[in-house]
Formats: structure tokens, C-alpha cells, sequence
């Protein structure tokens, strides 16, 4: 029965990708001029790279190079609680995450990086915990904030895409597990 259960699973499995490979329409791609090898060589590179982007003094970001690290249906979420002790989600296309965070990271200095990875990989698909620090100046000595961004990546067969980071703060309730820190 077992058995019979499994081969039922993976038939059915089969066939809604099969349905959803031949009905979606492909989403355009950015072009390979718009894109830094570098940057999507490898799971360092990309992660890296998105960091990068974000972070800086106050001034303009390259928002093309953001754009450039994801697949077009890529959503950002974050998840936590509001000041009233709330629950909320929020998720977001790239633009509507450079529309929503822009204004705020180009006002100031903003400074976000990993300080800690734990990571799965299974063929084309990884999944990254990044935990990180976010100063207001590179050289501030303690961090405004931390939290964890879930990282999932996808590989296809010529460079690293980034699909979903989903991630939420650190908050006095929710501390950071010891093993997700450096």
C-alpha cells in the first residue's frame, strides 16, 4: 500500500509540473550585458552581491544590479510583528521592494551584511538561512538590527538566480538561535 501511495505521489507530482511547465509562458529573463558574471558565478557571489546592493552611504543604489540577481517572478517578504505587538506580511515584487525601501536606503546610510550561513542543497535549489547585521554607518560599532533573510536560489544550468528572500527581524522575544550565529 506504501508503495502504491508513493508511485500515486509521484505520478501526481509529475503531472502538475507538467501542467504548470506547459501552461505558464516564460517570463523574460534579464540579458547577459545586463548582467556581472560575478555576481552570479556562485552561491557566494550572489549572496554577496545582494548585500552589496542594498548597502552603502546615502546616495543612489544600482538598482539594475538588484534587479539583475533575480528571476523576474522573485518576491521579497518579510514577516513579524508590528509596533502594536501585531502579526504582519508583507510580500513584494523586486520593484515594489526597490519602490518601497529605496527612498529610505538612498536618505541614509545603510549598511547590511552576512554575518553567519546555514545552507541545504538539493541539485538546482538552495536554500540559505543569511543571518545579518544592519548598521547605519559602515563603521558603527553595534548593529541597529539583525534577523535572519531566507535565501532560495536556484541554479539553471548557467548561473544563480535568486527566487524568494523571505526574512524577519531579531526582536527581544525573538532572539537569534545560537546556532544560526557566528
Amino acid at each position: 500500500m506504501l508503495r502504491t501511495g508513493r508511485s500515486v505521489l509521484a505520478c501526481l507530482s509529475l503531472l502538475v509540473l507538467a501542467a504548470v511547465t506547459a501552461g505558464a509562458q516564460e517570463a523574460e529573463m534579464p540579458q547577459s550585458s545586463q548582467v556581472n558574471a560575478g555576481d552570479v558565478e556562485s552561491i557566494d557571489a550572489i549572496m554577496a552581491a545582494v548585500y552589496d546592493a542594498i548597502s552603502g552611504p546615502a546616495g543612489p543604489r544600482d538598482w539594475d544590479r538588484f534587479r539583475s540577481l533575480f528571476v523576474p517572478e522573485a518576491q521579497l517578504i518579510v514577516v513579524g510583528n508590528d509596533r502594536q505587538g501585531q502579526f504582519f506580511k508583507r510580500a513584494m515584487s523586486v520593484e515594489d521592494y526597490i519602490r518601497a525601501a529605496g527612498p529610505s536606503l538612498e536618505a541614509g546610510g545603510f549598511f547590511e551584511r552576512e554575518i553567519a550561513r546555514a545552507s541545504e542543497r538539493f541539485g538546482p535549489v538552495v536554500h540559505a538561512f543569511s543571518t545579518y547585521e544592519s548598521r547605519r554607518n559602515a563603521d558603527d560599532p553595534e548593529p541597529f538590527s539583525r534577523g535572519i533573510n531566507s535565501f532560495q536560489l536556484m541554479h539553471d544550468g548557467e548561473r544563480w538566480w535568486i527566487v524568494t528572500i523571505y526574512w524577519t527581524p531579531e526582536t527581544p522575544e525573538l532572539p537569534i538561535p545560537e546556532k544560526y550565529l557566528p
